[in-house]
């Protein structure tokens, strides 16, 4: 007897990205099931209860720092909804590298790598009613609440699966690349999806634009860790490769089409900006600024992360996107572990030098994140001359961000951290 699945997702802004490329693996492997969104926790019980499907699949994403608040959610949702036919997955970096946090924290499941496969064969099991231990990349409650492992999740090539669904209000940006191979020491991209890149096809890429047209819009944007890696298994830019996914990008747009490139939600590294390759994006892209990964000023502190570039390159980077008409938007990230004043005062001087060039700032704060090498790293301290000079950049209109609000989100992190040694035995079907 096969059993009627149908899946709620907790749908939020903030992380739409990975929730729709599930929900395109579902419609690519053709399994049928009903799909509902909620936007509340309010509006997701209601989902659940108003779902007619005989199990439940209700589908969560965050990112570490939003772990706590999205447990309390989950917890609003069980109140209102307390439904058995409801099995509720954490998905994502956090559910990844943290699952035994994620089931202790009122989950029945986690999801862990690469959702897509992970997806389609879990509807199947529960449409079938076959054991969920045999579903690659979850981590299952056992008897007693020790997060039990299954074998992981393979990673198919990027073309696999698209990067959304076919309606209109899961279209987004079209992810281009997947991994890492720069691996820094704070970063959960390469942990999460590999160390090395795995780039979509340009006929790929032309397909998911011709569902982006189909509904009438007109603006393209990408999700990729190094924009001008694209089509480059290494270090250096394949400009000839970069240009040839423009170019078609271009083709499949109407004359008023807009091509965003190297600007939200992706960025580039500093060492890739040249004038050749900034002179190439002025001929397609729409965007007049540029996202550069800086993260320090400190020579010392960026060898330490494993950035695999000093400051040198950053300053060059500026002045050539400047020159080349483009705004750039440069991440320096401060609190980084073993950062002392001096690389403090180094990291201030580069990003008052850089604002005087003609960049804006973006300021965050250091959190250990899961899956990090720097997961268990104490935070430097950041005083509160420090704090005054960002404020003054900030006031000055040449810096932005949410670093007060990641120095609360690192002390949590920390504290987590602790609660969960990285070296806990972890119990495998």
């Amino acid at each position: 007897m096969t059993v009627n699945v149908g899946v709620v997702v907790r749908y939020r802004k903030a992380v739409t990205y990975g929730v729709h490329a599930l929900l395109a693996a579902l419609e690519t492997a053709g399994t049928e099931c009903e799909i509902r969104f909620g936007t509340t926790p309010e509006e997701t019980a209601a989902e659940i209860t108003a779902c007619g499907a005989d199990r439940i699949l209700v589908l969560w994403s965050f990112y570490s720092p939003d772990a706590e608040a999205m447990a309390a959610e989950l917890a609003a949702v069980r109140e209102l909804a307390d439904d058995p036919r409801a099995l509720h997955i954490a998905g994502g970096v956090h559910a990844t590298a943290e699952p035994q946090h994620v089931i202790d924290s009122g989950w029945d499941l986690a999801g862990i790598g690469e959702g897509e496969s992970t997806i389609v064969a879990l509807v199947e099991a529960l449409r079938a009613g076959t054991p969920l231990t045999a579903v690659p990349g979850l981590a299952l409650r056992d008897d007693d609440s020790v997060a039990l492992r299954t074998g992981p999740a393979p990673q198919p090539p990027l073309d696999a699966f698209p990067s959304f669904p076919a309606p209109r209000r899961t279209v987004g940006p079209i992810e281009i690349t997947r991994g890492c191979r720069y691996t820094c020491r704070f970063c959960q991209t390469p942990f999460m999806f590999g160390g090395r890149f795995r780039h979509r096809s340009v006929d790929g890429v032309r397909e998911h634009v011709r569902r982006i047209t189909a509904h009438g819009l007109r603006d393209v944007r990408f999700i990729t860790p190094t924009s001008l890696s694209y089509g480059s298994p290494g270090p250096d830019p394949d400009l000839d490769a970069v240009e040839e996914l423009l170019a078609a990008v271009r083709e499949e747009l109407p004359p008023h089409g807009r091509i965003f490139f190297g600007s939200f939600p992706s960025e580039v590294r500093p060492e890739h900006v040249t004038p050749a390759a900034m002179r190439l994006l002025k001929r397609y892209v729409a965007n007049d600024n540029i996202i550069i990964g800086a993260q320090s000023g400190s020579d010392r502190v960026l060898a330490a992360s494993g950035r695999g570039h000093g400051a040198d390159p950053v300053r060059d980077a500026v002045r050539v996107a400047v020159a080349e008409g483009f705004r750039p938007n440069v991440d320096f990230i401060f609190g980084m572990p073993g950062e002392d004043a001096t690389d403090q005062r180094a990291s201030l001087a580069l990003a008052s030098e850089l604002a005087d060039l003609g960049a804006r700032i973006h300021t965050h704060t250091f959190m250990p994140l899961p899956g990090t090498p720097w997961r268990d790293a104490e935070p430097a301290f950041i005083p509160l001359e420090t704090m005054r000079a960002l404020d003054r950049l900030a006031r000055r209109g040449d810096a932005y961000g949410h670093w007060r609000k990641q120095a609360e989100h690192s002390a949590r992190l920390a504290e987590t951290a602790k609660a969960y040694p990285r070296r806990a035995p972890r119990r495998r079907v």
